[in-house]
């Protein structure tokens, strides 16, 4: 019994992309291995193209994001919009992306991840086009809100396309790899946004849609969605055509069946069964690291940063091109230790760095209002935001990367290990330890 118990927590917690932890009693159910050093294998050029097809996915998140903060004066003098209307038109992008998140797991697993993507890009394409070519606010905030529809299906799909088509070994890096894509396509917008027209990059940005247009024809539908509805042979022929012709699936396959059918059966009980007592420190731990992450003030520095600089007395496009260069360099500094040095960690200096920032921005425009200290108050703001957005490249995507993480304790380890009434405390010395 104690050997199947280790067998299934193993199994369980690989397939779920934690190559680098194994069952140990030592660590009470669960320790830390070597994973990160395990040779990327079968690693095809079609599991490249998806891999860069998930990736075209995010790029484009992040320029619905960093579209309006450099195009915010011309949109304004162009169409005669005033302060009110313009902030409409950012903020409804956050009003898309709560539409469809709500809808984001239902659609993925009603039409695949494919043919969800072809939907995706309907909206995507048809957002931009919609603004590039507008003469009246109300198309150009129906482009807006279709872009936050496609935001907030997306920032579902792409991460879970990228676990379920890729290997244990690698499943974690690239998964990761995707937040970076998001400031990536914000700080193009940044960039690219100072110096052409803001018709000129909404059109632009529909280059990672048409992109994607051409790749889905390339990629295969995700073996475990196959698996799910019940299409073997079709998982079969997906897999092999991720890992190569003469790759040995057989293993993998049996691997993805068994998977989905504990999925079946841990899950009969219903969404109901993740409010028991037992769940609700560490639920309203992830969920409310979450919601205060984004009620800190990332939208409003993203979507707007071009004016904040320009109220600064800054002038927007250096600011901009500096904000981008910043979020780059830092986007990449997270994406290589984070493992290293774990989640936590990075957490509190991200947090820590929101704070301050966000102090130090509203200091700045504090003098200014006074006429306190002018000559330096400019130069507080200017920090105050690169440090901002630096921080929120460096751990805002953390809370979403520990969703996945916590659900796998309760969800997969526990139900193996058969001891429900000590697994807080199992989870606690786990977080300690290893997040």
């Amino acid at each position: 019994m104690e050997q199947q118990r280790k067998e299934a927590t193993e199994r369980l917690l690989s397939t779920q992309g934690h190559d680098n932890l194994f069952y140990s009693e030592e660590n009470d159910g669960v320790g830390v291995g070597d994973g990160g050093l395990v040779a990327v294998s079968n690693f095809t050029s079609i599991l490249g193209l998806s891999i860069f097809m998930a990736a075209c996915i995010t790029f484009g998140f992040g320029c619905a994001i960093g579209y309006s903060s450099p195009t915010q004066s011309s949109i304004m003098e162009d169409l005669g919009l005033s302060v009110a209307e313009f902030s409409l038109f950012g903020s409804i992008l956050s009003i898309g992306s709560l539409i469809g998140a709500a809808i984001s797991g239902k659609i993925t697993d009603l039409f695949g991840r494919k043919l969800t993507m072809w939907i995706l890009n309907l909206f995507y394409i048809g957002g931009w086009l919609a603004i590039a070519f507008t003469k009246a606010p109300w198309l150009l905030n129906l482009g807006r809100i279709s872009l936050g529809f496609t935001n907030g299906i997306s920032g579902y799909l792409a991460p879970i396309y990228i676990a379920e088509i890729t290997t244990k070994n690698v499943r974690g890096r690239f998964t990761t790899i995707l937040q970076l894509m998001v400031g990536w396509g914000a700080s193009f917008m940044y960039v690219v946004g100072s110096f052409v027209h803001w018709r000129t990059l909404a059109l632009l940005a529909t280059i990672p849609g048409l992109l994607q247009v051409l790749l889905i024809f390339f990629i295969p539908e995700s073996p475990r969605w196959l698996a799910k509805v019940g299409r073997e042979k079709e998982l079969e022929a997906a897999l092999l055509c991720l890992r190569g012709d003469k790759a040995d699936i057989s293993d993998e396959a049996i691997e993805i069946k068994n998977h989905v059918e504990s999925l079946k059966s841990s899950s009969r009980g219903g969404i109901v069964d993740i409010f028991q007592k037992k769940y609700v420190r560490p639920l309203l731990t992830v969920v409310g690291m979450m919601v205060l992450t984004n009620l800190g003030g990332i939208n409003a520095f993203a979507y707007y940063s071009g004016a904040i600089f320009v109220s600064a007395g800054i002038s927007s496009m250096v600011g901009l091109i500096t904000l981008a260069a910043t979020q780059t360099v830092v986007g990449i500094l997270g994406t290589t230790i984070i493992d290293k040095l774990g989640r936590r960690p990075l957490l509190l200096v991200s947090s820590a760095g929101l704070c301050f920032s966000s102090f130090l921005t509203g200091v700045s425009f504090f003098l200014k209002d006074f006429n306190w200290w002018d000559q330096g108050s400019p130069i507080l703001a200017f920090i105050g935001l690169l440090m901002y957005m630096g921080s929120y490249a460096l751990g805002g995507g953390l809370p979403w990367l520990l969703v996945s993480e916590v659900q796998t304790v309760f969800t997969y380890v526990a139900p193996t290990l058969h001891v429900s009434p000590i697994i807080p405390n199992k989870c606690k010395r786990f977080s300690r330890k290893y997040l």
